[in-house]
């Protein structure tokens, strides 16, 4: 193993001559293995994996000659554990410790059949990693990788190459949009905090994803937390922040454990902290722990969370650009907006405005989950069509099942048929289905699913996880569960589907926050494109996928015969 170093970093040329050090210590390597460390990877045991690698090589003597390290995530979690070799370009997939000396002599003979991974199949070939170019070949948890990869160039490029204004320039021209959900223009966000006039300004890092199915910024922060802290410094470099945030869930103990190691790691080598690179700009990041309330997503529920309040939601205006954290310009924007800022200024705004189309810039990341072969973490170039994810990338529908619908965008998204499979990933497409992008969930069904248990579960959902602060969200929610609960059980009515439609309307355009706002989503998506499927619940009191009652079996409850 290569021991990380404390060096602290003055200057571009000091980072670029430690990366080549670094690069010249991996080079005395003929070989390297990567084992996938991920939560996916590590829920199968990919630790074990790596130790018995590792005592492998030990007991063979060939620590001099080969590498074995803790990676990130290949995105393919379906074959987890996953290992790579990438000086034979080669993929293993389902790895056990008992595989591990035949992994260890294919790095000189032939690789083990039945353990490869196809990576040159759709599922690798047809993405455009941006935010996850490395593809597991990073340990997550060594700046000394990060560097060697030519981590924080782009930090120090804007500190001693760019003015503020130039940064939130070249941000704006990129078309960068918010990757949280809402698709706000990053630049213009930037720009309004950088105008703002303040003795204090703060930095936050939304990685509050609460979404069902959604693992898209854990993934991201979990492998590479470096880049999120780099892309976190540039904002506030770029808007005149000196105190950064990184508000994430507990129940992403891997992610934090990584963050806390990279913001140590970090101020040790001068990139964090007071006067970065011997700069006159001082940045210190901590980290926030939420409880897990899916209303702490929201900008102004985050803020009175980090402030040691009730993460509760606030009307706006005004906005936390202008009055934040304490009363003071925030700028907040979500992991993997953070993410892309690096290779933004590492290969500039033209660059990356080429990827995607014309009103949605660059890449996507998605958690591609549900009823599809290839389940994991997939980057995109935004106008991807939904046909090309689910059946070229995602391997399509598997167990001869035929192909339902997609949710998109959370609990507050819609569920897309068939009929739009055609239709392209971007902010306008979705929305005019009836859903949105969101933070990049997305839940393939099949025949057996019925909408409107679907639909049940969505607002099963947002009910309980609304703050209850508003009416419309607090009351609505929980009523319109009711209604969906009594259809599932053959006791709705035509009357009280009208009511439902009506009550949607309601709920969407009264809530407080985008919690409640949303939540009609599911309901109104599967109304529009699945009506059949209520009709034949209220009118036939049948369930046609068989969920609600066996195929062909009245979905009424029996009467007490007493």
């Amino acid at each position: 193993m290569i021991n990380q170093t404390d060096q602290q970093i003055s200057s571009s040329d000091e980072l670029a001559a430690l990366a080549a050090e670094y690069q010249a210590k991996q080079a005395q390597y003929e070989n390297s293995i990567f084992v996938c460390m991920g939560t996916a990877c590590q829920s199968v045991q990919s630790g074990g994996v790596l130790q018995s690698l590792q005592a492998e090589v030990k007991s063979r003597a060939l620590e001099d000659k080969c590498r074995v390290s803790p990676g990130g995530c290949q995105g393919n979690c379906a074959s987890a554990p996953l290992v790579s070799l990438p000086q034979r370009d080669l993929l293993y997939q389902l790895a056990q410790p008992s595989d591990v000396s035949a992994i260890v002599d294919s790095l000189q003979g032939e690789p083990v059949a039945r353990l490869l991974c196809d990576n040159k199949s759709d599922f690798f070939v047809r993405q455009n990693r941006v935010v996850t170019n490395h593809r597991g070949l990073l340990n997550p948890e060594s700046i000394d990788d990060y560097i060697a990869a030519g981590g924080f160039v782009a930090l120090l490029k804007a500190l001693f190459e760019y003015s503020p204004e130039a940064v939130v320039e070249q941000v704006q021209k990129s078309g960068l949009r918010g990757r949280g959900g809402a698709g706000y223009p990053t630049g213009l966000k930037w720009s309004t905090v950088a105008k703002a006039r303040a003795d204090q300004k703060y930095v936050v890092c939304n990685a509050d994803e609460g979404d069902p199915g959604a693992f898209m910024n854990r993934s991201v922060l979990e492998d590479y937390p470096f880049r999120v802290l780099e892309g976190m410094a540039i904002a506030a470099y770029a808007v005149g922040a000196t105190k950064g945030y990184v508000y994430v869930r507990a129940e992403y103990p891997l992610a934090v454990e990584r963050v806390k190691k990279a913001i140590r790691s970090a101020e040790k080598h001068g990139l964090l902290g007071n006067k970065i690179a011997s700069s006159s700009f001082d940045f210190h990041v901590e980290i926030r722990l939420g409880a897990g309330a899916f209303v702490c997503g929201e900008e102004t529920a985050l803020i009175s969370s980090i402030e040691g309040g009730k993460g509760l939601p606030c009307p706006r205006p005004p906005y936390p650009a202008e009055s934040g954290l304490w009363g003071k310009p925030t700028l907040i924007n979500n992991v993997e907006t953070f993410a892309n800022i690096v290779p933004i200024v590492t290969n500039g705004a033209d660059w990356y405005a080429a990827i995607g189309t014309p009103k949605s810039k660059g890449t996507k990341t998605f958690a591609l989950s549900g009823r599809i072969k290839n389940t994991g973490l997939v980057e995109v170039p935004l106008g991807t069509t939904l046909r090309e994810m689910i059946f070229d990338i995602g391997g399509g529908v598997p167990d001869g099942h035929k192909f339902k619908a997609v949710q998109t965008g959370g609990p507050a998204g819609g569920c897309i048929p068939e009929e739009h499979l055609d239709a392209t990933i971007d902010y306008e497409s979705l929305l005019a289905l009836g859903s949105f992008m969101g933070s990049g969930g997305m839940i393939v069904m099949d025949d057996s699913s019925c909408m409107v248990d679907v639909a049940k579960f969505f607002m099963q959902f947002c009910a309980a996880e609304s703050c209850g602060k508003c009416i419309p969200c607090r009351v609505g929610t929980a009523h319109m569960h009711d209604m969906l609960e009594r259809i599932t059980l053959g006791e709705g009515t035509m009357d009280e589907l009208g009511q439902l439609e009506s009550l949607c309307d309601v709920v969407q355009f009264t809530s407080l926050c985008g919690l409640g706002q949303g939540a009609p989503n599911p309901v109104l998506s599967t109304l529009r494109f699945f009506k059949n499927e209520y009709l034949a619940h209220i009118v036939g009191h049948t369930c046609p996928a068989g969920v609600c009652a066996p195929v062909g079996q009245d979905i009424r409850r029996p009467k007490c015969a007493l």
